[in-house]
């Protein structure tokens, strides 16, 4: 998980049982270490808690001065990194992301993960090039590792304090598919040092390829894994399946030539919405998301306490000027990126308002993809070390200075409010989903021959009440506040309303692709579809 020198290489005629016993003797400093680190962790853990400030912001402060205090260098490994920490991070995200949503808000999503990442990536290296007299190599190579997001802070910040769920989908979904941009666009820089040239068209065909060729391998090893996870009933195995599957798909892709992150994107993304749904019971599911969501968690825990230790003030400090001339630049490519593209979003999809745009100008936090992607630049690339240290720099301003702000700030512009009445409902609906989850189980337990039919009924009918007093409250509830609702109440409504034309959509375009109806009336149905999810109130 770190980068220990453990011992040296054997010279020829040593004996390697020395080597041995010296490596075997360093396996217990190593987990103390590892221990001291978990003790540091926890400790933030709950400084954070109280302080109320981001847990990822902590640990980086916290790294800061661990590095004098261990008698081993540890640091981050990029391999390490790039090949275990990023597919599970990108896995753990793809199989909580629900497709649905994702559709409604792609169009946003693709705008800002695409042109806008190249858009911002070019403004980046322009600035650097000239400002700091960099080569373009350099220059192209800091604006592609600036232009990605780490959103792991705005994440938690939104579990905190309740936003919108578009706003949170378009968040997760930009980070999602902007890791697997980055990664190309860096692989593209580095393709074009040691080739010398690459025309544009030539780019585009290797940009085409490798995106097209990830998307297939991750769609090929998604649906394999499908009959796969049917046919196991043990969720332990369930477990090593999807372990088997994110770090599969990753290095099967990169041995193809292709993105590992997109691979991985889209298998998380079919197995997370085609594969779970069929699992045999509601248990086995919350293990395998628990176990998902504890991997997450102990990887940016690592990564963000190793970015502090990996970060040295001094070097920092004498680079100052151009580390906030780095910052600058990126500031300004990320709003150039956001408030011109989304401005024309309101030609072709529902428009993203303001406030949201200032929350995704602000939430441009940076993290350990651009750390790992820095050292992990080849040594022959001309002034590598000013790259890792204008990168660090600015990786630090970005989790400390905007990752302590942006709490204030989403609080400050209220992007949500909720009323007393719609938390009453709330409340109701939370009654409401759970009852019928239990119902839905109960049902799977008779029918597997677990639950005797006497058991079965007196259960069903101790929720069968709770479920119909919870439908006679919303109902009254809803008739009496149909016609004062403020914007707020409209607004979780229409979250409802918005579900049911999706899914009307969904259903018609499902029946137009099995030929059952024909294209010159579906084509005016989803159009009148398309108005009214247009009309609904942001979500």
């Amino acid at each position: 998980m770190m980068e220990w020198i453990i011992a040296q290489q054997t010279p020829l005629g040593n004996n390697p049982a020395t080597t041995d016993s010296q490596t075997a003797g360093s396996i217990p400093e190593l987990v103390i270490i590892l221990i001291i680190l978990l003790m540091i962790a926890t400790a933030v853990a709950l400084i954070a808690q109280r302080l109320r400030i981001p847990y990822v912001t902590g640990l980086v402060l916290a790294g800061l001065p661990i590095t004098e205090l261990l008698s081993r260098r540890i640091g981050l490994d990029p391999s390490l990194v790039l090949n275990l920490f990023l597919p599970i991070l990108i896995f753990e995200a793809a199989i909580n992301t629900d497709i649905s949503r994702l559709r409604s808000t792609f169009k946003a999503i693709a705008i800002l993960a695409g042109p806008g990442s190249i858009f911002s990536s070019a403004i980046i290296a322009v600035l650097v090039k000239f400002g700091l007299g960099l080569n373009w190599i350099p220059a192209l190579l800091i604006g592609v590792i600036l232009a990605n997001t780490d959103t792991v802070s705005m994440i938690a910040v939104f579990k905190e304090i309740r936003v919108p769920s578009r706003l949170s989908t378009i968040v997760e979904g930009e980070t999602l598919f902007n890791d697997a941009a980055a990664l190309i666009s860096f692989n593209l820089v580095l393709v074009i040092y040691s080739t010398g040239s690459l025309t544009v068209v030539q780019g585009l065909k290797e940009l085409l390829l490798v995106a097209l060729g990830g998307g297939l391998v991750g769609a090929i090893f998604g649906y394999l894994s499908l009959p796969i996870f049917v046919r196991l009933n043990d969720r332990l195995s369930s477990l090593l399946l999807t372990v088997a599957l994110a770090l599969g798909t990753f290095q099967v892709a990169q041995f193809l030539g292709v993105s590992g992150a997109v691979a991985v994107v889209i298998a998380g993304l079919i197995f997370g919405n085609l594969g779970l749904p069929r699992s045999s019971s509601a248990s086995d599911r919350i293990t395998l998301l628990s176990f998902w969501e504890y991997a997450g968690f102990s990887v940016n825990t690592f990564i963000f306490l190793l970015i502090g230790i990996e970060i040295n003030p001094g070097t920092l400090w004498s680079i100052l000027p151009s580390i906030m001339f780095v910052i600058l630049a990126y500031q300004l490519g990320r709003i150039l990126s956001v408030y011109p593209l989304l401005a024309g979003l309101r030609w072709f999809d529902r428009p993203i308002p303001l406030r949201w745009q200032h929350i995704l100008f602000l939430g441009n936090i940076k993290g350990s993809l651009s750390m790992a992607l820095a050292v992990s630049i080849p040594l022959t690339v001309p002034g590598r070390d000013n790259i890792i240290a204008l990168v660090f720099g600015a990786v630090l301003f970005s989790l400390v200075g905007q990752g302590l702000s942006l709490p204030w700030l989403v609080k400050r512009l209220k992007i949500s409010r909720v009323s007393d009445v719609m938390q009453e409902a709330g409340q109701l609906q939370i009654q409401l989903i759970a009852c019928k989850a239990a119902q839905d189980e109960l049902d799977s337990l008779l029918k597997s021959g677990v639950l005797p039919k006497a058991v079965y009924e007196e259960l069903w009918a101790s929720y069968q009440a709770r479920v119909a007093q919870s439908e006679r409250v919303l109902r009254e509830f809803y008739n009496q506040h149909r016609a004062s609702h403020t914007k707020g109440d409209r607004a979780g409504l229409d979250t409802i309303r918005r579900r049911l034309l999706l899914a009307e959509k969904g259903a018609v375009s499902d029946a137009l692709r099995k030929r059952i109806v024909p294209e010159n009336l579906v084509d005016p149905y989803i159009k009148d579809l398309d108005e009214k999810l247009l009309k609904l109130e942001d979500d």
